[in-house]
């Protein structure tokens, strides 16, 4: 009789839940996979302080090679000015009927530069960082931050001119001027807001930091920093009015005068402006944050 031999069937490989158990058991994780949103926040939280340190290295490094050197911080955006002024104030006429003009003007232009400077170095943010985000892992939204972090730190430098402008035209030091500070946290959360989104976008399109200028410039001149919208839009349809004094570059502006300025009252403000003021920085800083975290890719990609 012929003997049937039984082969023993193959060892069977583990499933696949087995091996991703395994896996979380020991700390592994996929790679390139995105990690979830609160362990996002986590990491980013625990790089504060990188966070802080980039972006005084970068203010530091900024007009290192002037000879005027850190002078610029302060230049730049009085020369601003002072070109407006000329163009818009003289020449245009739109300083009448403004009470204050210089200050008026002046505060306009440094508030402005903020939320400009901000997005504009966004837009590179990753592109123009692409050794560093190479190099070593960290969440990629500390670099759009620290930028704005950094335009921070700048237009605070800028404020102790523009206190000395103030007080030089008559501007009285008041109690309202503490407002300031919750306007600046509001614009600062709305500036980084979109900053991550204008990175996320230049990362992908190297043109859209080629087309920004255009894109802030046209903002500017409908955000009210040179004429007052107030005065100068009474004969346009309200929509119109509105439309340009709930612009989320307006609405920091507005707050900033108000705060700094005694013959900007209450009267000149929009209605509602705090509501808008909060409700544009939640809007883009919430937003802005999940757009970035939804394209995040393993930190050693880019």
């Amino acid at each position: 009789m012929s003997q049937v031999l039984h082969t023993p069937p193959p060892t069977q490989a583990p499933a696949t839940e087995d091996l991703a158990a395994l896996a979380a058991r020991h700390g592994l994780s996929v790679s390139g996979a995105r990690p979830s949103l609160p362990e996002y926040v986590g990491q980013l939280w625990a790089r504060r302080h990188f966070i802080g340190a980039f972006a005084t290295a970068k203010l530091t490094a900024q007009y290192s090679q002037a000879k005027l050197g850190q002078v610029w911080q302060v230049m730049t955006p009085l020369l601003n000015a002072a070109v407006y002024y000329f163009i818009f104030g003289v020449l245009l006429g739109t300083k009448h009927n403004v009470p204050d003009y210089v200050p008026f003007l002046v505060t306009g232009v440094f508030i402005w530069t903020f939320t400009q400077s901000s997005i504009m170095a966004g837009t590179r943010a990753i592109s123009g960082n692409l050794g560093l985000v190479r190099a070593l892992h960290f969440p990629r939204a500390a670099l759009p931050i620290s930028f704005a972090l950094q335009q921070l730190q700048q237009l605070l430098f800028s404020m102790a001119a523009l206190v000395v402008i103030l007080l030089c035209f008559g501007v009285p030091v008041a109690a309202s001027w503490v407002l300031a500070i919750p306007a600046l946290v509001l614009q600062f959360t709305f500036n980084a807001g979109v900053s991550m989104i204008v990175a996320r976008l230049g990362a992908k399109t190297p043109d859209i930091a080629q087309l920004m200028p255009f894109v802030l410039r046209t903002w500017m001149y409908v955000s009210g920093v040179m004429w007052s919208i107030d005065k100068l839009t009474r004969k346009e349809p309200h929509i119109v009015r509105v439309l340009l004094e709930l612009n989320p570059a307006a609405v920091y502006i507005d707050l900033m005068r108000f705060a700094l300025i005694d013959s900007f009252d209450g009267a000149s403000l929009p209605p509602h402006v705090w509501a808008a003021a909060v409700g544009w920085a939640l809007l883009a800083g919430i937003g802005g944050f999940i757009y970035f975290w939804k394209a995040e890719e393993t930190y050693g990609r880019g």
